[in-house]
């Protein structure tokens, strides 16, 4: 715990067998209650490295999409009666180590979401991240903040800290099953007036790490776009029941405490 939260860090994995370890071992277990893994039906040993080394893990049969396995991995924070949730990507590609500053932003109650940046320092390129991503990054970016009113130094990041009343509030439940999911969420914290923070992260990029393909990233980034749009036509008044009206049938199931 800290200052009396309770924190339950959440792993969406895929083929993430080589780099599982190295991720779990520097999760600072002295704030951490509980370590969730989603399997998204990798064909590794996922899976396995995890229950050896005493995480709870969930696995899904069928690869269901990034997306997909937030919600599980949400839907199990919940129900592990978490008041703060933390994603972390078990390849190890940004640092564990700052689950602590990530818990404390939000438990001391200064913020409901931090994000943890890459592009806040200096770190980004010398971390490996490929030129093509860090200037769609930067130009995404500058577009979003525009349509959406807000200040990020980026909304790309997949290093994410949400207390418990983001994951009761919002339809996450109607969000994409697929990359986009990530900026979805975003985008809904924003529309929902959420207290959003961020920190510095420095991030490694190497062969074992995950990373969307070009391919993927072109429909990732299409996707942003369609969304941003989605969000000025709300605004506007236009689009009742889309992804920032607060529809309860999409929202997600609160077993543990049952809605605030």
């Amino acid at each position: 715990m800290l200052l009396g939260k309770r924190i339950v860090v959440v792993l969406p994995a895929y083929e993430a067998a080589l780099t599982l370890e190295k991720t779990y071992h520097a999760i600072p277990k002295d704030v951490v209650d509980d370590i969730v893994l989603v399997d998204d039906a990798s064909s590794d040993d996922t899976a396995e490295v995890a229950e050896k080394l005493g995480i709870t893990t969930i696995v899904h049969e069928q690869n269901r999409g990034y997306g997909a396995n937030q919600k599980t991995c949400y839907q199990a924070a919940l129900d592990l009666d978490a008041d703060i949730a933390i994603m972390v990507h078990p390849d190890y590609q940004y640092e564990p180590k700052l689950v602590t500053a990530l818990a404390s932003m939000i438990a001391s109650g200064v913020y409901d979401t931090v994000i943890a940046s890459r592009i806040l320092g200096k770190t980004t390129r010398a971390g490996g991240m490929p030129r093509y991503k860090y200037f769609s990054n930067r130009l995404l970016t500058l577009f979003q903040n525009i349509m959406l009113g807000a200040k990020l130094s980026e909304y790309h990041t997949g290093y994410r800290a949400f207390g418990r009343n983001v994951l009761e509030s919002l339809p996450l439940l109607r969000n994409s099953d697929n990359f986009v999911f990530d900026n979805e969420m975003l985008t809904q914290i924003i529309a929902e007036n959420f207290k959003l923070g961020e920190i510095s992260c420095p991030t490694s990029y190497f062969p074992e790490a995950s990373s969307i393909s070009f391919s993927n990233s072109v429909v990732y980034g299409i996707g942003v776009l369609k969304n941003c749009f989605l969000f000025r036509l709300w605004k506007m008044g236009f689009g009742a029941g889309t992804l920032f009206s607060k529809l309860d049938e999409y929202k997600l199931n609160m077993k543990s405490k049952g809605s605030k």
